[in-house]
């Protein structure tokens, strides 16, 4: 009995003990990159660097995790790990995958500034002899080689000496309930490790890297063999279709002539193809406006009274459009939030494969939307959201981007009503922010994110609601109720607001995030989930633009338009274009959120959707009195359109791909709060 312990004990020691290598091992590579980039260290404080080694650890559990499986599953012969050659012949394979891609990332961090991600694989297929001579004319390659292989001789002798001193030398059979029993509490143990976390939710993300003010401190928390197989699975995606669809050049080209406009001033169409200087018209005013940009959540333009659609859902709303001015033509990108968010910040679109951009490794592009042309202007920058930041990575995103201060459902005292999924309702969201713009310092200006939350399931409504509820909608009442109350969750916001000392000298940009669904879905891409209302309100803008814009246009849109309306010359690489200065109808590119591969491209009247068999249907649409669509058999037109959604998709991935998706920042440093 004592014998068939032992043999599993040893088993067990072999299995955590050569964990606590590989996490050693890592944990020493991750020294090494600090020490090759010193440079970037001098005015990174210490305790930042020490956090950056601690979050490292939970990336470096998550890539244990898997270097272990084998062995792992191990513990389910009836002979254990006997075969201990063959164990430490893998573990010294994965511990030199491990080093490679170490001292391949020190040079490559060194010069992109990134951990190692889809670039590595965009240059081996742009010429891979001229790569692979930039490199060994450009780095001490037979340094490096030398150095792997003296790392890799010596992981090979501690494993081999690890693995002998924790051998068992009984050859007894062991009971088998027992040895399934270690199976599945190592199994559970590895499962909690590899999502990196206790926290419940999402799993550890590369957002969650980003605690720091400095990018640096940031990305040395994260784990270079993580990142990039997060890139290998996004790259595989993304080449399956959509990038062999046309010449990259052929698309480009078509992009600049989609966006582009008399008042751009393109950069370097080799960088991005929409890398341009804007000189928009003269501003609203003479000095610097502060900018409030509010998310509605689920806002469906088909219940907007100031749309058509009279039907009580929205009466603060429909007030406001008379102060301001109402594009009636407008789309969201995607039909999630979470699109909604980075398509209107950060001005890019929602791609195939790339639905959940915030989430993923090519996220750490810095996108230069709405955030960066503020702060371009010194402007403060505030985030005020009634949920958590970790959800949709909110925080890990937009703080790399550069948004200064966040206020979230954790923040919140004493709230009139706190849901337990979501969080405050919107009238807290909406007083707190009241409360934090009036405190604003004045000497200069703000940009100011809004977001709000009650109308989603399961709708975070105050027991005693200060609104009718809806009825005559059927299923849709409850939605529709908390629709209504986010409705008037804005209008106080804006009776208050309106009396501060900022109000007349302050943009306010309203959108709804995307719609929601409704039982007259008019195309086969149910085009009333992107239908959304975007309204501006500012002085002078009805004056100068009037109360309504029929202009086709999404979120993409919006940061450009924004500018405009500021005034003066700004540098950006924006999808979208400024609706207030175009000379044509517009245009707007949708998908839905998730596998769904449905993509539209609505250009004036008419829609194009291509479904899922990648088969393409032209429309012709209108959204009054009711939505509705017709089949057009064009093929004139269908061939057009199709060229230009292609065109369009192909090259914003290609540029996210390639790192290009924003604008190259001078130093190192984010600002997170």
């Amino acid at each position: 009995m004592s014998k068939y312990k032992n043999n599993l004990f040893f088993d067990l020691y072999f299995i955590f003990s050569s964990a606590f290598i590989l996490m050693l091992l890592q944990t020493l590579l991750r020294g090494v990159l600090l020490w090759r980039n010193n440079d970037l260290t001098a005015s990174i404080p210490s305790h930042d660097l020490i956090h950056a080694f601690l979050t490292g650890l939970r990336f470096d559990l998550i890539v244990t995790v898997y270097a272990l499986l084998p062995l792992i599953i191990g513990l389910l012969f009836r002979k254990g790990l006997s075969n201990r050659k063959a164990y430490t012949v893998w573990l010294t394979f994965v511990s030199s995958v491990m080093i490679f891609l170490a001292i391949v990332e020190l040079d490559f961090y060194h010069e992109f500034h990134t951990r190692l991600n889809s670039l590595v694989f965009e240059y081996m297929k742009e010429d891979p002899a001229t790569v692979l001579s930039m490199i060994w004319y450009g780095f001490p390659v037979v340094t490096y080689l030398i150095i792997i292989g003296l790392m890799i001789t010596a992981l090979f002798c501690i494993f081999t000496v690890n693995s002998r001193i924790n051998q068992a030398k009984s050859t007894d059979k062991t009971r088998y309930s027992l040895r399934m029993t270690a199976f599945l509490v190592v199994l559970l143990i590895s499962v909690v490790a590899a999502r990196g976390t206790l926290r419940q939710g999402p799993p550890l993300r590369w957002g969650d890297a980003f605690q720091s003010n400095y990018l640096f401190a940031n990305h040395l928390g994260l784990n270079g063999v993580y990142t990039l197989a997060k890139a290998v699975i996004g790259t595989k995606k993304g080449d399956n279709k959509w990038l062999k669809k046309m010449p990259l050049a052929d698309a480009d080209s078509t992009v600049e002539e989609m966006i582009l406009t008399p008042s751009d001033q393109l950069i370097d169409p080799e960088y991005s193809p929409v890398l341009r200087s804007y000189h928009a018209r003269v501003g609203l005013t003479q000095k610097p406006l502060n900018v409030v940009f509010i998310l509605m959540e689920s806002f469906s333009g088909e219940y907007v009274g100031a749309l058509g659609h009279d039907e009580g859902i929205t009466p603060e709303f429909d007030k406001l459009a008379k102060q301001g001015l109402l594009f009636n033509r407008f789309f969201s990108n995607g039909t999630h939030t979470h699109q909604g968010m980075f398509t209107s910040l950060a001005c890019f679109p929602n791609l195939p494969h790339y639905e959940y951009l915030m989430q993923q490794p090519e996220g750490s592009n810095h996108f230069s939307g709405l955030i960066q042309m503020t702060a371009d202007r010194g402007y403060q920058s505030m985030y005020i959201y009634n949920g958590d930041f970790a959800w949709d990575n909110q925080k890990g995103f937009f703080g790399a981007q550069g948004m200064q201060h966040f206020i979230g459902r954790h923040d919140f005292v004493n709230p009139v009503f706190s849901d337990p999924t979501w969080g405050v309702s919107d009238q807290d969201m909406f007083d707190r922010a009241t409360e934090e713009l009036q405190k604003m310092p004045k000497d200069k200006p703000f940009f100011a994110f809004l977001q709000t939350l009650s109308n989603h399931t399961p709708y975070a409504l105050p027991t005693q609601l200060p609104i009718a509820k809806v009825t005559g909608h059927g299923e849709l009442n409850e939605h529709l109720t908390a629709m209504r109350y986010a409705d008037w969750a804005l209008g106080q916001f804006f009776k208050k607001v309106a009396k501060s000392n900022y109000f007349d000298n302050t943009l306010f940009v309203l959108v709804g995030d995307h719609g929601f669904s409704t039982p007259n879905q008019v195309t086969d891409i149910d085009m009333l989930k992107f239908h959304v209302p975007l309204l501006v309100i500012g002085p002078d803008v009805v004056r100068k633009y009037g109360h309504t814009n029929s202009t086709v246009g999404a979120q993409v849109d919006i940061a450009p338009t924004v500018a405009g309306l500021m005034g003066g010359d700004t540098t950006y690489n924006c999808w979208g274009r400024d609706l207030l200065n175009i000379n044509d109808a517009g245009f707007a590119v949708i998908k839905p959120s998730g596998s769904d591969p449905t993509t539209a491209i609505i250009d004036d009247n008419k829609v194009l959707v291509k479904s899922t068999d990648n088969n393409a249907t032209l429309y012709n649409y209108e959204l009054l009195p009711k939505a509705s669509a017709n089949t057009l058999h064009d093929a004139v037109d269908t061939e057009k359109l199709e060229h230009r959604l292609d065109a369009y998709i192909v090259s914003a991935t290609s540029t996210l791909l390639r790192g290009k998706a924003g604008i190259k920042t001078p130093d190192n440093r984010v600002a997170v709060n």
